[in-house]
């Protein structure tokens, strides 16, 4: 079974060794290791992945949880595998409906096998369509919009998430808050091409360059916001010359955007792809 393992704290010495310890100890066959320290932040995080007997999984969750206590580290332990047939799925919104409303579509006619466990937004914009569905709603954005990242992990902690998908969420993640679910398990829609354009205006930007084409990207999240080495899907659309950027940007968000963010789930969620060392890769 293939088992990714996250480790987030204050940075601190000799934090590496009791968890690689162990695995080893276990007989575990390492595929990939990252570490990073965030010396502004002074934040450890590590990224170990393994493959692990699944009767074992238990067991070794206990294990570093025990670790993370003496280390003062947050553990997480968390495999593709244990609920692959039908994953669970946070949407995480702001103010765009389409989006989500396209996931939760898509899931509820088979075409993309997981469940909508919990809708997460920093406006309530979106609250409508989580009741449309019956999916559990939690609005965690203070009057700005400001998100308490720990409000946001304990959500995702307790709903026992799989994959947190960034439907239109206006809110850049922390760089703990990624470690936290590293390992291909944050997706994102960016609602321009990237790596070409990439930020929050990325239809201004086209339209500046004189572009016919437009699309989307639906992406892995890591620390580097919209890093486009991670990339999914791309879906595209062509507009005449002339287009006004409003009629653009109608087009964009009413029909590309949520196309992409289907297929990119679905890949997902299939296995058809998985990120492996910041890279998209196939999986055979």
């Amino acid at each position: 079974m293939q088992i990714i393992i996250t480790a987030v704290g204050p940075d601190n010495i000799r934090l590496v060794d009791p968890i690689i310890h162990y695995v080893t100890g276990e007989g575990a066959n390492i595929a990939e290791v990252q570490m990073y320290n965030h010396d502004e932040v002074a934040l450890f995080a590590m990224l170990l992945r393994v493959e692990f007997p699944a009767d074992q999984l238990t067991t070794l969750r206990k294990a570093m949880c025990e670790i993370g206590d003496i280390k003062n580290l947050g553990i997480r332990v968390w495999s593709p595998e244990e609920r692959a047939e039908r994953p669970r799925l946070a949407i995480c919104t702001t103010y765009r409906q389409e989006p989500p409303l396209a996931l939760l579509r898509a899931i509820r006619d088979g075409q993309i096998n997981a469940e909508p466990t919990v809708m997460i937004g920093n406006r309530n914009a979106c609250r409508g369509t989580a009741e449309q569905f019956g999916v559990d709603w939690h609005m965690i954005g203070n009057a700005n919009g400001a998100v308490n990242d720990e409000q946001l992990a304990e959500l995702l902690d307790h709903y026992e998430v799989d994959y947190i998908i960034l439907a239109r969420y206006m809110r850049v993640l922390t760089a703990a808050s990624c470690w936290k679910y590293a390992g291909g398990r944050i997706i994102n829609l960016h609602h321009g091409l990237l790596p070409s354009f990439p930020g929050m205006r990325p239809y201004h930007d086209a339209y500046a360059s004189r572009m016919l084409t437009y699309g989307a990207t639906c992406h892995f999240i890591v620390p580097e916001l919209d890093a486009g080495n991670q990339i999914i899907y791309q879906s595209t659309f062509t507009v005449p010359p002339g287009q006004s950027l409003e009629d653009t940007i109608r087009i964009g968000q009413a029909d590309n955007e949520p196309r992409c963010l289907v297929e990119g789930v679905r890949r997902v969620v299939s296995r058809e792809v998985q990120l492996h060392f910041h890279r998209v890769v196939a999986r055979k």
